[in-house]
């Protein structure tokens, strides 16, 4: 794992992400030497993960129609 200082990685944050995605590696942030943060890709598998309470969501009706009958009288 690499370990840079704070100020390196707000002056190249992109690159690092790139790094972090391209190569699966994480690095680790430090502050005056010691270690603050950690950035870490994370796997496709946690991306697709659904909130648990996601499944409890029901939508009645075309929540794409427009609503302006609904709220003509506020």
């Amino acid at each position: 794992m690499k370990t840079i200082s704070i100020h390196e990685a707000k002056a190249h944050f992109s690159e690092l992400l790139s790094t972090v995605q391209d190569e699966g590696v994480s690095i680790i942030l430090s502050r005056y030497g010691y270690p603050v943060a950690e950035i870490k890709p994370l796997s496709s598998r946690e991306r697709c993960i659904p909130h648990k309470h996601l499944s409890r969501v029901r939508i009645h009706g075309d929540p794409t129609q427009p609503t302006t009958e609904e709220w003509a009288n506020v």
